[in-house]
């Protein structure tokens, strides 16, 4: 790799498909504590501040559901609170909800996974200090699945009502299925700069900017080989990653384009797709 990705790199907005935009309006606005921004036209853009777009969704007439690791593309978008306590509110809402909630202790975070109707999945997490985060010798974080202390972070959130995702909640990172793990490590790695901070041998590669535990995360676990979930199905549509200003965009993009990438543009944002065909925008933060 001859350069690395600006250090201030970070996801953007997630661009979902939904079979059914009402449905989904609800889920993500009761369920999960998004703001409705906009409605327009078979689309929603959902906020947490009132001004700038996390979440975007695109109603598919007549699509089918198709089953989770069914195919490359989304595995999980990660919605990052700001605290804890944020963590322990959105647990008690999501337990009032009644559906199926996964838990994870990985050391670095503690996450919440819940999915979506069309089975889109949704990582809900808080980060622990960074200064806590341990390498091992080879310089990867240190990260586990153990199990959350389910009643302790019920209990941080002691008895303030639930008002949705509070204000500083951002997109942490993104996991993806991926055709081929080399192929996309070439891209994000050789081409783009990204850092890789952590592996699970052969079949994960997780990839991070300015030193953070993963800003995106790639794996085969729909399958080496695993074609594109098709464009009439739900799933992902794209994902922005933020650059701080043109000049790092435009020096990603003049990476792409030396290793023979096809990009194009809408307005300012350059937009490519990686080798399993998942497509990706850069922009200028905010």
């Amino acid at each position: 790799m001859s350069e690395h990705i600006h250090p201030g790199t970070a996801i953007g907005h997630v661009k979902l498909r939904v079979s059914n935009l009402q449905r989904s309006i609800d889920f993500y606005r009761n369920v999960v504590g998004l703001t409705l921004l906009k409605e327009d036209s078979g689309t929603a853009a959902f906020t947490v501040d009132g001004k700038h777009e996390i979440l975007l969704l695109k109603e598919i007439p007549d699509a089918v559901v198709r089953p989770r690791r069914s195919g490359a593309g989304l595995y999980h978008f990660a919605i990052l609170l700001p605290d804890r306590k944020s963590l322990g509110l959105a647990l008690r809402n999501l337990i009032a909800a009644g559906i199926h909630i996964g838990q994870a202790d990985h050391l670095v975070s503690e996450a919440l996974y819940i999915a979506d109707p069309d089975n889109n999945g949704i990582e809900i997490y808080r980060d622990r200090p960074r200064n806590t985060w341990q390498r091992d010798k080879k310089g990867e974080y240190i990260m586990a699945v153990d199990p959350i202390d389910w009643d302790d972070l019920i209990e941080e959130a002691g008895d303030d009502p639930w008002r949705g995702l509070p204000a500083g909640t951002i997109i942490g990172h993104i996991h993806l299925h991926v055709t081929d793990l080399e192929a996309a490590r070439a891209f994000y790695v050789d081409v783009l700069g990204f850092d890789i901070v952590a592996h699970i041998e052969k079949s994960a590669l997780f990839i991070s900017a300015g030193g953070y535990h993963h800003h995106i995360g790639l794996n085969t676990w729909a399958g080496v080989g695993a074609p594109l979930v098709p464009a009439d199905s739900p799933g992902l549509a794209h994902y922005e990653i933020t650059l701080p200003d043109q000049t790092a965009v435009r020096a990603a993009v003049e990476r792409l384009q030396a290793a023979d990438k096809q990009v194009r543009y809408d307005g300012e944002t350059a937009i490519v797709a990686d080798p399993s065909g998942i497509e990706l925008h850069l922009v200028v933060s905010g």
